[in-house]
């Protein structure tokens, strides 16, 4: 069995508003066995569609190597819009070298429901996955079951909920997942369909940044 653990500490401040929960990296990024194109950061991976769909909405032009800059920009930008990273996963065990959440056996969770009510100033939640087995939300509906409930609030565009910690509410967004592997779920999507009829250019990346853009905005 692998021993794959999360090589990043959660990247958040005092003044966090907005935090962004996944699990973990590809296990490469524990051996700081980089590919061109990756950044040693969260959500790094060249084949992460993350920063590139948050790229495109702020438009910041980043670099997509292995630089201290590229690194750099990345913790700018995230500091200078209140937006911190904490994926709930700290560590695993894999049969299979890759990256996939299904894969994950004897997980280890990092406790978010403490870290919300230390950081009172956070009040929006952007899970990068879907409530699928071993997906973010999946694990923290784990964490909530005998202490907090999640309401679904209505929104025909994203999955979205709320939630009442420390006296305050915060907003859910669960997005389709950053990585390619999603693409097959998006292309058989109804709403993807017809984005698609009405554009024949559309994409499946253009899917996830119209769906980051509501979130983020």
């Amino acid at each position: 069995m692998f021993y794959h653990f999360h090589p990043y500490k959660p990247f958040i401040f005092e003044d966090t508003n907005t935090l962004i929960i996944g699990t973990l990296p590809p296990p490469r990024f524990c051996e700081k066995d980089f590919k061109d194109g990756d950044v040693d950061f969260c959500y790094g991976s060249k084949n992460n569609q993350l920063w590139p769909a948050i790229d495109k909405i702020f438009n910041l032009n980043l670099l997509y190597d292995n630089s201290n800059k590229s690194i750099n920009q990345r913790k700018s930008f995230l500091k200078k819009n209140y937006i911190g990273i904490c994926d709930i996963v700290e560590s695993c065990h894999r049969e299979k070298f890759d990256a996939s959440d299904l894969g994950m056996q004897n997980v280890k969770l990092r406790n978010i429901i403490e870290i919300l009510e230390n950081y009172k100033n956070i009040n929006k939640i952007i899970f990068t996955g879907k409530n699928s087995k071993n997906s973010p939300e999946y694990f923290f509906r784990k964490q909530i079951s005998n202490t907090y409930t999640m309401k679904l609030k209505e929104n025909e565009f994203i999955r979205e909920h709320t939630i009442n910690i420390s006296n305050r509410k915060i907003t859910i967004f669960s997005l389709t997942s950053p990585s390619n592997a999603a693409n097959r779920s998006i292309g058989s999507s109804n709403l993807y369909k017809l984005r698609k009829k009405q554009n024949p250019n559309y994409s499946t990346f253009l899917f996830r940044v119209d769906e980051y853009k509501f979130a983020f905005f």
